[in-house]
């Protein structure tokens, strides 16, 4: 059974299942919905009642399973990162342990409503013959990175509770810089309530002030400068991301990537396509699309193309130790703007 993140919890609160499969790209709501799971199961003894599970000792799982939880009634299993979740796309079948775990859920889920309440944590994972056999006897939720919208809400409500002022546009601001994240937003948004202090307000100039700025973000800022002409600034961008020891090669990869994106939409546009689809961008990422508008209209299609072009070039001719890929950076930079 496929549940939502609200529907998880709701599940959760109410009554333990037997069996769970958690997993997606929102590793702190993942991480909280399996830390509800062990306080719903209460009192935990590591290694009777309560077993941890990983990619290097996997082989004890079934073991563990129908070993008796001694002096309690039930036993608590996080199996986290256990590598049963990837799929060999040559094969039509799984690997002796995939197929040795998934026919085990398959035939023996009395023994696992009985005895164990069983919990897979992943990051990613494929639809192979374990999440299969979970899906017909457990519950499945993916948990994806929340829609601004959705990020608002949550920061929001942390905010109520220390009793700090904020407004949806300055939270929707935060987000733009700060990335959609939740951890890392809820550490940002701990920075400025305190800063506010009870009763205080969270504004734009504080935002600017104390957020940390994530590199796609820094990236749009050195790209309005240069549609400007505004060297100076363009490369005051460059020295900040430097300063904060962001790595050389991935300012440029970052570069790449994103004035890839501009002509993408620049084509898109053109062609009357779609453009969250041209740019493959997640539904919590459509906010950009009006920034990449924005920016497309700024260059023409020979300019892009030639950025590109001297972009990829300085990645080729850098590795090959042939220029500084700071050198080159400057020396592209300063190039379209003369």
């Amino acid at each position: 059974m496929d549940l939502t993140y609200d529907a998880l919890d709701k599940s959760i609160q109410t009554e333990l299942k037997p069996l769970y499969l958690i997993y997606g790209e929102e590793q702190y709501l993942v991480d909280t919905s399996v830390n509800k799971i062990k306080k719903k199961f209460g009192e935990k003894v590591l290694g009777i009642n309560y077993i941890l599970i990983d990619e290097t000792n996997l082989d004890n799982l079934i073991s563990d399973i129908e070993m008796p939880a001694f002096g309690y009634d039930k036993k608590l299993i996080i199996v986290k990162n256990s590598g049963l979740f990837k799929k060999d796309g040559r094969k039509k079948s799984g690997s002796p342990m995939q197929d040795k775990i998934a026919n085990y859920i398959k035939n023996n889920m009395d023994i696992i409503e009985e005895a164990v309440i069983l919990v897979f944590v992943e990051a990613e994972v494929d639809k192979n013959v374990v999440f299969d056999a979970i899906s017909k006897n457990g519950i499945i939720c993916n948990i994806e990175e929340l829609k601004p919208i959705q990020l608002v809400k949550k920061l929001k409500q942390i905010c109520n509770l220390y009793k700090v002022n904020v407004d949806d546009s300055t939270l929707n601001y935060l987000i733009e810089n700060s990335g959609t994240n939740l951890q890392h937003l809820i550490n940002e948004i701990r920075k400025l309530i305190e800063y506010a202090g009870e009763n205080g307000t969270i504004t734009l100039d504080a935002v600017n002030k104390l957020s940390i700025k994530q590199i796609e973000s820094v990236i749009f800022e050195l790209t309005d400068n240069l549609a400007m002409k505004k060297i100076d600034k363009a490369l005051e961008v460059l020295d900040n991301l430097i300063y904060q020891k962001e790595p050389l090669q991935k300012i440029l990869i970052t570069l790449y990537n994103h004035f890839k994106k501009i002509y993408l939409c620049t084509v898109a546009v053109e062609l009357k396509k779609d453009v969250v689809n041209s740019l493959n961008l997640k539904p919590n990422q459509t906010f950009l699309v009006t920034k990449y508008k924005k920016q497309a209209s700024y260059f023409k299609k020979s300019e892009l193309r030639k950025i590109l072009e001297e972009f990829y070039n300085l990645d080729y001719n850098s590795k090959n130790g042939k220029i500084d890929i700071d050198v080159g950076l400057r020396s592209i930079l300063c190039s379209y703007c003369s």
